[in-house]
């Protein structure tokens, strides 16, 4: 049976093409496809590069690119394994439990002794205690006050209508509010800030910066399938993604595939001039 590299090296063979070509159509450095078609997949990036690299070359060379990620998976190389729980740890942990149940056993009451109980009731509860308590506020006392109160706020709403309805009928009609001879001019608003909807429609990892001056507005990040992602977009900016078919693009309300661009692979595509 072939290993992974063996297939890569005979498909591209077969093509009769060499790994610089590979390399320009790709997008891939050649020195990776060389470690790749020698079984080397150390190439000192993510497993997700490799990956997407690997589906990428398979697909250039018409190679079936699941079963190179099945066999690549078979290596070890795929999701990493959780770490098994050490057998010291249980160790202690059942030292531990058998201190504590020695420790319950010494801890533990003796039997029941009549003379015992006898001396337990004659103790005084540990809950009481010699404090003073506190006095019990009159009910009739606050239902006093309430009306006082009551009777005050209905004496100053009195007040105040009476106020009110004799200014009425002591001051002149009102006077018809003035028109204002002059608007004041419109606050022009400050225009929103131009963005971009990175769309995954398989997972996909994804960096954008600005093409003038190579600012970071979205550090390497991986988007699951189906998650998006909002972006600045102040002026032109260049977006890498380890695979550009996966991607779409949502701005001013237009949503573009890249892959119907003719994008694809590892690379980088600029919006704006």
């Amino acid at each position: 049976m072939q290993t992974i590299g063996e297939r890569l090296e005979d498909a591209r063979k077969q093509k009769g093409i060499s790994i610089r070509e590979s390399a320009e159509a790709t997008k891939i450095r050649g020195e990776y496809l060389q470690k790749f078609e020698s079984n080397n997949f150390d190439i000192s990036l993510s497993e997700i590069y490799v990956r997407g690299f690997l589906r990428t070359y398979a697909q250039f060379l018409k190679v079936p690119a699941d079963r190179i990620l099945n066999d690549y998976a078979a290596l070890g190389r795929g999701e990493p394994r959780p770490r098994q729980p050490s057998r010291e740890v249980y160790g202690r942990m059942d030292v531990s439990v058998a201190s504590a149940g020695e420790r319950a056993d010494r801890t533990a009451p003796p039997a029941d002794n009549p003379a015992d109980h006898s001396r337990a009731q004659a103790k005084p509860s540990r809950t009481h205690t010699n404090l003073p308590a506190a006095p019990l506020v009159d009910p009739a006392l606050v239902l006093k006050i309430g009306k006082i109160s009551i009777g005050i706020l209905v004496l100053v709403l009195v007040i105040w209508a009476a106020k009110a309805i004799f200014s009425g009928l002591t001051s002149g009609p009102a006077e018809p509010a003035k028109t204002a001879t002059a608007t004041a001019p419109a606050i022009a608003q400050p225009a929103a800030d131009p963005v971009v909807t990175l769309i995954a429609l398989e997972t996909v990892r994804v960096k954008v910066v600005v093409a003038a001056d190579g600012r970071v507005l979205l550090p390497d990040t991986t988007l699951a399938r189906g998650q998006t992602q909002i972006v600045p977009k102040p002026a032109a900016i260049f977006i890498t993604a380890s695979a550009l078919e996966n991607l779409a693009i949502e701005e001013n309300g237009r949503r573009t595939q890249l892959r119907d661009q003719g994008f694809k692979g590892y690379d980088r595509v600029k919006l704006g001039k």
